[in-house]
């Protein structure tokens, strides 16, 4: 049913002045409810009739005046007409708003969709995304709110102001005062790109700010251990339990390629008979909730068997004594000083390990192991082999092998060859 309004006057005798004049207000109804609006016309009460809301003298002030209220009428339903042309809803309020000038656009704060995203993701947590996802974003609002506070002192800001300024602005801060390098700062611009992006689909800000800015990320080298290193770490001897804990899991994690979160998960009913009758991890990650199918080398599998009646194994079901990341990578520092091992080493290490030393250094198909580490894109696993010198040189031995034979065949071909 299609809103209308109602248009009458009427005289405010409570607020006669001095001279006995009186206000003419102009009345809007509609749905039982009404707003009163000031004409600031003011008559003498003598000629006025408040059945039809109008002065019933012929004088020309009298006429004036009458001509006037004609005028309010007349522009309240051009009003009504302009919202029902704009497909708004006719109401008190958008009536209001239309005769002051005011917006009737509520403001959207660009803290508000973050904190509603957050809150959204938070209840999908195990279905849709896993809680370190959760926690970068968490992150990222905190970060974005502190930018804020140090660059224009607020703590919020309507969405249609954010500007490619704004974005640049902000990776300074990441970079400059809050010591992100290049990388780290570019996975919270990403974050914040996506709460962007929400608001630029609802119409909420004409114009994306991230246009023309570039989110590429460098690429780094990932420290790995070569055979070497990794004998030197499975041969040392650690009188610490826990030292010598943390040295089981990483070298388990070697010889399989699991991250932390995914090894401290890893489970007893997640170690299956695969199809050629051998032990396989058969588990997804935690990180991109993929499939990630292992098998068993014989030193992870020692590993477990070391492990399987230790008791905080047998209490937490869970297959190995894994502590917190922070500690197991304050105990491998300490490890690779024992180890007299200068690379940076952390618990993601074992990783890149399994994926150069491990794997394609020693020939499995880079499809094999991009299955085995979980990636979703071939090109994440493409990034191991740039880096593996040993294999371009081995590749290129078999080369100069090859290559040689041949020199070699064609001098004694020439050889044979007698002169007349």
């Amino acid at each position: 049913m299609r809103q209308t309004i109602s248009v009458k006057f009427f005289a405010r005798k409570d607020r006669a002045t001095k001279s006995g004049q009186v206000p003419v207000f102009m009345r809007v109804g509609m749905d039982r409810k009404r707003v009163n609006i000031a004409t600031k016309i003011y008559i003498d009460t003598t000629c006025w009739s408040m059945q039809d809301g109008t002065l019933t003298s012929n004088t020309k002030d009298a006429q004036k005046i009458n001509r006037l209220l004609d005028g309010f009428k007349m522009k309240a339903f051009d009003y009504q007409r302009e919202l029902m042309n704009e497909g708004k809803p006719i109401t008190l309020e958008s009536f209001k708003a239309k005769w002051y000038g005011l917006s009737m656009e509520r403001k959207v704060m660009l803290m508000e969709v973050f904190k509603q995203h957050n809150a959204q993701m938070k209840a999908l947590i195990d279905k849709e995304f896993s809680p370190l996802t959760f926690e970068r974003y968490e992150t990222s609002y905190r970060h974005t709110q502190e930018f804020m506070k140090w660059k224009y002192k607020i703590e919020d800001i309507e969405v249609k102001q954010l500007k490619y300024e704004f974005i640049a602005d902000y990776e300074f801060w990441l970079k400059a005062i809050r010591e992100c390098d290049h990388n780290t700062s570019m996975k919270y611009l990403s974050n914040f790109k996506k709460i962007v992006h929400i608001c630029v689909k609802n119409s909420w800000l004409p114009k994306d700010p991230f246009i023309g800015f570039k989110l590429a990320k460098r690429e780094i080298e990932r420290p790995f251990l070569v055979d070497e290193e990794l004998n030197k770490i499975i041969a040392k001897k650690f009188l610490v339990p826990r030292v010598y804990q943390v040295r089981d899991i990483f070298v388990f994690c070697c010889y399989t390629g699991l991250a932390y979160a995914d090894v401290e998960k890893l489970t007893r009913e997640e170690i299956i008979t695969g199809i050629d009758g051998e032990k396989w991890i058969w588990t997804s990650r935690q990180k991109t909730d993929t499939a990630t199918r292992v098998p068993l080398l014989p030193p992870a599998l020692e590993i477990l068997e070391r492990y399987k009646n230790d008791p905080q194994c047998l209490n937490s079901g869970k297959l190995l004594p894994v502590l917190s990341n922070q500690k197991m990578n304050t105990y491998l520092k300490e490890i690779a000083d024992a180890c007299e091992i200068t690379k940076k080493m952390t618990f993601h290490t074992a990783r890149h390990t399994f994926a150069t030393t491990v794997t394609l250094t020693n020939g499995v198909p880079i499809e094999t192991v991009s299955k085995m580490l979980g990636h979703r894109n071939l090109k994440t696993t493409q990034h191991y082999a740039k880096i593996l010198d040993k294999k371009v040189s081995d590749d290129m031995l078999i080369l100069r092998d090859k290559l040689g034979s041949k020199l070699a065949a064609s001098v004694n071909e020439r050889a044979l060859v007698i002169p007349e």
